[in-house]
């Protein structure tokens, strides 16, 4: 086995980003997540930067980019630089995946979803179904050659030097993280068979287009980030820090989301705004403060995250999953 560890960004200078996908408004869960992303920012003296992730554009809803930048304004939370929508950056991801193409760590696949499914399923016929949210680990079968099937998608080669790959990375919620990718992922997708850009493909050229040093998210996205460092690696980009926040859950122990009937956050009277906050911050663990203007609380804010969550050494944080326990 191959195993990396993940080579932080060695720029003092903090960037943190938010970067919703546009299928609908603000809910409770994703107003918490953009709420620790600008904290971490302004406690870091840093900037913060909104990002719309509007590459799958069937499931993005007309008018929906708009309204977050609204909800986020109305809770006094504004981007440092003019927003970025991924669905103008086809060029850069292209030129991404040629480069990774030329060096033979991407290759074409003609596997269908169905014939994944198959394949799992026979591979767990011993211990029963497939689990409902299993990964469809990816086995292999395209690598070498399509052996007459079309291509389909591009894949990122999950192997160095014919061994696995492992990523050893350092969470400053969750503590030291590690994760087999070849085993528990495979060789993932970076240009869909639709024809559109694969999220670990865009989020990865995005952050390292804007300079992003740190990455606060919530816990959901976790079992992402070895995907994301390796293929940084594969590209020669920076790693940024990471912070995964506790997620807010609906009443069925499953994380909120627009899926399963998550409400827009009403914010259309100051009150309203405040009793969003103050919500977003006790799923973050964040004191009770007294104030009553937004911005007044904004800055206590600030300053409990900086006290609890200050990156300050250049290298990764040492504070563990405990400390938001």
């Amino acid at each position: 086995m191959i195993r990396i560890r993940d080579r932080c960004a060695a720029s003092t200078r903090y960037i943190g980003r938010f970067a919703p996908s546009p299928t609908g408004p603000l809910h409770a869960g994703s107003l918490a997540a953009a709420l620790a992303s600008w904290l971490d920012a302004r406690a870091h003296g840093g900037r913060w930067l909104l990002r719309i992730e509007d590459v799958d554009t069937p499931r993005c809803v007309p008018g929906a980019a708009a309204h977050i930048a609204q909800q986020l304004a109305a809770c006094g939370l504004r981007s440092d630089a003019p927003v970025l929508l991924q669905s103008t950056r086809g060029a850069a991801y292209d030129a991404a995946l040629q480069e990774l193409l030329r060096r033979r760590l991407a290759y074409a696949c003609g596997c269908t979803r169905r014939e994944l499914r198959e394949v799992a399923h026979a591979a767990h016929a011993a211990q029963g179904s497939l689990a409902r949210h299993a990964e469809l680990v990816y086995p292999g079968t395209c690598r070498d050659g399509l052996h007459g099937k079309a291509a389909r998608a591009t894949r990122l080669l999950t192997l160095e030097q014919g061994r696995d790959v492992v990523i050893d990375w350092h969470d400053r919620r969750l503590g030291a993280q590690q994760q087999n990718v070849t085993r528990a992922v495979g060789d993932f997708v970076l240009a869909r068979a639709d024809g559109l850009w694969a999220y670990q493909l865009a989020v990865v050229a995005d952050d390292a287009a804007q300079g992003v040093t740190h990455v606060v998210r919530g816990a959901d996205l976790a079992d992402n980030t070895p995907r994301q460092i390796w293929l940084q690696r594969a590209l020669g980009l920076a790693t940024p820090r990471y912070l995964h926040t506790p997620l807010v859950l609906a009443s069925d122990g499953e994380k909120l989301s627009k899926q399963n009937g998550a409400k827009a956050v009403a914010l259309d009277e100051p009150t309203q705004v405040m009793d969003a906050l103050r919500s977003a911050a006790a799923v973050l663990d964040l004191p009770t403060f007294e104030m009553t203007r937004r911005d007044d609380w904004l800055d206590q804010a600030v300053m409990a995250w900086r006290e609890r969550w200050l990156d300050a050494a250049a290298g990764t944080s040492q504070i563990g999953v405990d400390a938001m326990a």
